[in-house]
């Protein structure tokens, strides 16, 4: 690693910390930092209502932002990396609206009614879609990057009108899922978690083992092939790494867009395209932009407050213009 991105990675960890700090402190009830740090590591004082709001609401809804943020910087990395296509997101796969097609289906069905019955719901979803989305794709034997984000962008729509439609045919449906719809870290529990966490594990594992070979990869499947790269086991394994990362996030706080695509284009510009750099960088790029988006989201309309899901939305369909009119130079 050169010294110029290992100094941009420690840098993006001071940005980090002050992003996780300021999630803590910001909302409709600013705490003074000193207080977050007594909250933190002071043991607190029963009853402060500073302490109730840092200790029971503050903190899981930012260690849900660190661990989203960064399973969605991770899936968007490898999904660009192992479909050579910029754009590439799970959001523009169909990824996540595989999952959320998925889980508002269960609320309808099965009358779930709880984020920690729906992860298991979203892996299916999301598998399923990544899967059709990989079928449209596939031409004479080979993947079309241009062919599956067009691919996933038709089924993402065609999911989202199903998952639109379910919602109106059942009042009580529109109820459960509205809120999970959005994209919100709040109101959830660190428990909802357990469930996800070996999924989001796993699929990091298989991203850190596939990332070194998405460097040949780059180069283009014949050239991967020529320097001895199993090109359909590590675009199979990349695959399966943004199924697992994507659902764990979507289970946990519901479909947020554009983390995925923003945070891997911003950390390519900034470290280069080693995926060996890239991916820690976006480990780190994903939460700083979620946990951003989520106390901006906090703040526009205090006492109220947007949920992260609508101001990723609203920062991000500028951005992707700019970078889809770039991609098409």
């Amino acid at each position: 690693m050169a010294t110029r991105q290992a100094l941009l990675l420690g840098l993006g960890l001071g940005v980090l910390l002050l992003c996780l700090a300021l999630s803590l402190a910001l909302g409709s009830r600013s705490v003074p930092l000193p207080t977050v740090l007594h909250a933190l590591f002071g043991g607190g004082r029963h009853g402060d209502p500073d302490i109730e709001v840092v200790t029971g609401l503050r903190v899981p809804r930012t260690v849900l932002g660190l661990v989203v943020g960064a399973a969605l910087g991770a899936a968007g990395a490898i999904a660009q990396g192992a479909t050579r296509n910029p754009l590439a997101s799970p959001t523009t796969l169909g990824v996540n609206a595989g999952a959320s097609f998925a889980v508002v289906t269960a609320i309808y069905a099965l009358r779930l009614t709880r984020p920690v019955e729906y992860v298991w719901f979203a892996v299916a979803g999301a598998a399923l879609a990544a899967c059709a989305a990989h079928a449209m794709a596939r031409r004479s034997g080979d993947l079309d990057p241009t062919r599956l984000a067009l691919g996933g962008t038709v089924l993402a729509t065609v999911l989202t009108s199903w998952t639109s439609a379910l919602m109106l045919a059942s009042r009580r449906t529109l109820d459960e899922a509205r809120f999970w719809l959005v994209g919100s870290l709040d109101g959830r529990g660190l428990e909802v978690l357990a469930p996800v966490l070996p999924l989001l594990l796993l699929g990091l594992v298989l991203a850190i083992a596939v990332a070194p070979a998405l460097n040949a990869l780059a180069l283009g499947d014949e050239a991967a092939q020529a320097l001895g790269v199993p090109v359909a086991r590590i675009r199979a394994t990349a695959g399966l790494a943004v199924v697992l990362l994507a659902a764990g996030a979507v289970a946990v706080a519901g479909p947020i867009a554009f983390v995925g695509l923003a945070a891997p284009r911003l950390c390519r510009l900034l470290l280069g395209n080693d995926h060996r750099v890239l991916l820690p960088g976006c480990l780190i790029g994903g939460p700083i932009l979620l946990l951003a988006a989520d106390v901006l989201g906090r703040l526009v309309i205090r006492p109220s407050e947007l949920e992260v899901g609508i101001v990723t939305a609203f920062l991000g369909a500028p951005l992707l213009a700019v970078l889809a009119r770039k991609a098409a130079r």
